[in-house]
């Protein structure tokens, strides 16, 4: 089980450090995936365009190989047994901890006059979308890693209190390091709300494309080999941040001849860093524009996408009661039994 916000376009961090691996585990396990709306309440309250931003994320959901046959694809607003769990969960967590999870500070000091109290218990809320469908695998990046040991407090807390309802879940990427895709200009994670400039979105038409990658920071040398600020004369030498960061993003998208050539170009210290974006732009828009012109295509069908809507809900819904009777029942709130 996993999802992602509806606050913006989905960018190829969404797609290398998680909708990837959503499409990898819908043939091999029972799959909950959600576009999670009520988290975005908590940093976006104005919500005209919430809506729009939903549906879209949806279809970006398909475009890029989620087959709501498979999985149960829904809008997390859509599940109201959600907000029940979240305020059972609500009661084994402490106001303490989550004053120091650090996405909570972060957000506090981007947003000082709007320190809600969905903010602070987002951990909380984020742990009843995993344990309402009692899932042991979340596929999400390393950024949520801290959130998940939370999530697993909350189910041994439960455990102890009441009983065993819920497992332990735990960070998924089939063995492989979590991926974390990064911003073009050097200063951390491509982001849905930071410099866009910086950030590849997989609704970016084909020339923006080409434009944010040539925009890309890099180093005034010319390789390990080479002279400048980037060329100490070691071939062993490690890449400056920027640079390596372009390789990171050729890794993902271009051809493993290509990365290799580049890659000697580096080590010899006869790289042009013009060519490599030039050559990096043209197959960031041959793995981007697929997966675009297939979500706009989705988008059009008005009456497919709101039936994949309701028959992802009508699918979460039947596993969320079923949890959270047993959960009930744990904590001796079924009356009538």
């Amino acid at each position: 089980m996993s999802g992602i916000r509806p606050t913006g376009f989905l960018h190829l961090g969404n797609y290398f450090g998680a909708v990837q691996n959503y499409v990898r585990m819908q043939d091999e396990y029972e799959c909950y995936f959600m576009v999670a709306d009520l988290h975005s309440l908590t940093t976006h309250p104005d919500t005209h365009l919430l809506k729009q931003h939903a549906i879209r994320v949806l279809c970006e959901y398909i475009a890029c190989g989620l087959d709501p046959e498979k999985v149960a694809l829904y809008c997390q607003s859509h599940v109201p047994e959600t907000a029940e769990l979240y305020l059972f969960l609500n009661m084994l967590a402490y106001v303490g901890e989550l004053e120091k999870t650090p996405t909570f500070k972060e957000k506090v000091r981007a947003q000082p006059d709007n320190v809600n109290a969905g903010l602070l218990t987002y951990p909380v809320l984020q742990a009843a979308d995993i344990l309402l469908h009692r899932a042991a695998l979340v596929p999400v990046g390393k950024d949520q890693e801290q959130h998940l040991e939370m999530a697993r407090n909350y189910v041994n807390r439960f455990t102890h209190r009441y009983g065993p309802v819920f497992p332990e879940p735990r960070a998924f990427n089939f063995g492989e390091e979590l991926v974390k895709v990064p911003s073009l200009d050097g200063s951390g994670k491509m982001s849905k709300s930071e410099n866009q400039l910086a950030t590849i979105y997989l609704n970016d038409d084909d020339e923006l494309i080409r434009t944010k990658i040539r925009k890309a920071r890099t180093d005034s040398g010319s390789g390990a080999a080479g002279s400048g600020a980037g060329g100490a004369g070691d071939p062993g030498a490690s890449k400056p941040e920027s640079v390596a960061n372009l390789f990171l993003l050729m890794k993902l998208v271009s051809p493993a001849s290509t990365l290799q050539k580049f890659e000697a170009d580096y080590q010899a210290g006869t790289i042009r860093y013009g060519d490599l974006k030039k050559e990096l732009g043209e197959d960031m828009v041959k793995f981007i524009a697929p997966i675009r012109e297939r979500a706009v295509g989705i988008r059009a069908d008005e009456a497919y996408v709101r039936r994949v809507m309701e028959q992802g809900a009508a699918k979460a819904r039947s596993s969320a009661k079923v949890t959270l009777q047993e959960a009930k029942e744990a904590m001796g709130l079924n009356y009538y039994a």
